[in-house]
């Protein structure tokens, strides 16, 4: 299963992969009608900054998911693909998983009192922050290639 990868040097803070997000969540799809609806489309997605680094933080959707095990509402669930997701409507705005997220992606929407997460764009072949990265700072990959990756990298900067 492929997954999200962050490539922090490569990130320059623009914030494309935000808006690409709450745009793929907006009612139209579209970044025109998702400026001007109300509420708001929101991210998924968050890109934070300390000093020289700039890094999107994404829900890792993991294998062992602190918040779908604090989901007291059966709200939080697996897909077939192995992404955990939800079934809003079950959302009983305990905020369990925004408490249990060690990455603080869950979030809560304050208008319709329900958590959000990423869904990974379930319905796209690629995110629409990777697709929308113009660095590469965020990519799709199967996690034994990115180590396959770094570890090529590490050998040829040691090559004389």
């Amino acid at each position: 299963m492929d997954q999200i990868f962050v490539k922090p040097e490569k990130c320059m803070g623009c914030r494309s992969c935000e808006i690409a997000c709450a745009v793929q969540h907006a009612k139209d799809k579209n970044l025109f009608a998702a400026v001007l609806q109300t509420p708001p489309p929101m991210k998924r997605l968050f890109v934070e900054a300390s000093d020289n680094v700039r890094m999107p933080v994404v829900c890792r959707h993991c294998e062992d998911a602190p918040c779908l095990n604090a989901c007291l509402s059966g709200c939080l669930y697996r897909d077939q693909k192995g992404f955990v997701r939800r079934h809003k409507e079950r959302c009983i705005g305990c905020w369990s998983c925004i408490m249990a997220c060690p990455f603080g992606v869950v979030s809560r929407d304050p208008d319709k009192h329900i958590a959000v997460k990423c869904d990974r764009c379930h319905k796209l072949d690629t995110p629409a922050c990777v697709a929308a990265c113009p660095t590469r700072a965020l990519v799709l990959v199967e996690a034994g290639n990115l180590s396959k990756e770094k570890r090529r990298k590490i050998v040829l900067s040691e090559s004389p």
